[in-house]
């Protein structure tokens, strides 16, 4: 009993002491951020910004005035080095519109309402070709950073075909695809889809490519083989859509799916964006640190995609 009565005493005792804990929370410091890609056939395209306070405003003006004028770009072959040219969406040269539409994203009759300004070139001499390496180098406010990236061989889809899904409404259903995977070798892939069909004003409904949910894979599971997998249609989500049609492609539906490889470091990157993105705003998802390829102390990425086209006619 006197034992039970000390350790009793010894537990009030510990339990009723208590120690103010202070956590110094460091300061907030701005990085640079390169966002730059290259793909087969296309010019390499980097866009720079700096990284955002968490308690910053984040308005459409606060996103205009993000993006950073007066850097040094260059991008290397190995054997031929360019430096890319800065453009802006409201200054352009006479015939870019339409490359520069695909690339902020925004239809060609927008882009002069928007300073949004990229670092490229329309010198085909350094434009992406399949089996080549590439280096860039950004200088900015005297640091420089550097990065490589490749552009590897396409992989191609076996089959792409559409069929009704048994919990959509008749006529509706998901994009179908059959992909074997080259054996003895780390591949990666990104998935994105772009509608033919034209709108009500004759034009095309979609002037980009789009990402699925979850667009990016590799064949961790999966080397060597042959498998059929399905994706969603990430483009009908308009409030005139009824719910039940939303993510199904419907009987008639002409898209062409653009299906992309990328080297280990740059699936990493992606993989983590999009892990990020689909748990934003859930206070029970743990945090994700996303990696960077950037040498020198920026945040970003530099990728090289390598696609593959097809076509896909939405009938049984």
């Amino acid at each position: 009993m006197k034992q039970l009565i000390a350790i009793f005493a010894i537990t009030i005792c510990f339990a009723s002491c208590t120690k103010e804990v202070k956590i110094d929370i460091p300061g907030y410091e701005d990085e640079l951020v390169i966002d730059g890609q290259i793909e087969t056939d296309q010019p390499p395209i980097v866009i720079l910004s700096k990284t955002k306070n968490i308690y910053a405003a984040t308005d459409l003006d606060a996103y205009l005035n993000g993006f950073l004028s007066g850097a040094i770009v260059t991008v290397s072959d190995g054997t031929t080095t360019v430096q890319l040219d800065e453009i802006c969406s409201d200054n352009l040269p006479a015939g870019t519109e339409a490359l520069a539409a695909e690339l902020f994203g925004i239809p060609e009759s927008e882009l002069a309402n928007y300073h949004i300004c990229a670092y490229t070139t329309f010198n085909t001499a350094i434009w992406g070709q399949v089996g080549k390496t590439y280096d860039l180098t950004v200088v900015y406010d005297g640091k420089t950073y550097t990065s490589t990236t490749q552009i590897l061989q396409p992989t191609a889809l076996d089959s792409v075909y559409w069929k009704q899904d048994s919990d959509a409404p008749e006529g509706f259903g998901f994009s179908w695809a059959t992909l074997s995977d080259p054996p003895n070798q780390y591949d990666a892939y990104m998935w994105e889809v772009k509608r033919l069909d034209l709108g009500a004003n004759g034009l095309p409904k979609d002037n980009a490519f789009k990402n699925t949910y979850s667009p990016v894979f590799d064949d961790q599971f999966i080397n060597g083989k042959t498998f059929d997998f399905a994706y969603e249609n990430p483009l009908n989500y308009p409030e005139s859509i009824p719910d039940e049609q939303r993510g199904y492609y419907g009987i008639g539906d002409t898209v062409v799916i653009k299906l992309s490889k990328m080297d280990l470091q740059v699936f990493e990157f992606m993989e983590k964006k999009y892990m990020q993105l689909q748990t934003s705003g859930n206070p029970f998802a743990s945090p994700t640190a996303i990696p960077t390829n950037i040498v020198g102390g920026a945040q970003g990425v530099w990728a090289g995609y390598s696609p593959h086209f097809d076509t896909l006619i939405c009938v049984p």
